[in-house]
């Protein structure tokens, strides 16, 4: 355990403005259009295909990379939000990192699965 403990912020003194209420929620309301957007076709995969077997739906590559996509959108939209309210100060910092973040894993994402494909 470390000896040094951490100041505590004094959150009563700081006023939240809409905006950043805004802000927040438009985080929140876009990792959860992510979520959706990502469990809908596999929850349509899983009752056509598995549970009801009446279609065959093939998993290629396409619909492996939206769901690559789609999901990890989702959890980096609601980390971005939780960080966001944690951190309020540091709001513009935390959200070009997370820019640059997301830019690196869809680049690795593209190029994983164009080597699939290959």
């Amino acid at each position: 355990m470390s000896k040094v403990k951490k100041k505590r912020i004094d959150r009563s003194t700081t006023t939240i403005s809409k905006k950043d209420i805004d802000f927040e929620k438009i985080i929140q309301f876009s990792a959860w259009f992510f979520l959706l957007a990502c469990l809908i076709p596999m929850a349509y995969y899983a009752l056509f295909d598995i549970l009801l077997e009446r279609i065959v739906i093939e998993i290629g590559a396409m619909f492996f990379s939206y769901v690559i996509f789609t999901g990890t959108s989702a959890a980096l939209c609601f980390a971005l939000a939780t960080k966001v309210r944690k951190n309020r100060d540091k709001k513009k910092e935390i959200v070009i990192d997370w820019l640059i973040g997301e830019f690196l894993f869809c680049m690795i994402a593209i190029f994983a699965v164009a080597i699939y494909q290959w």
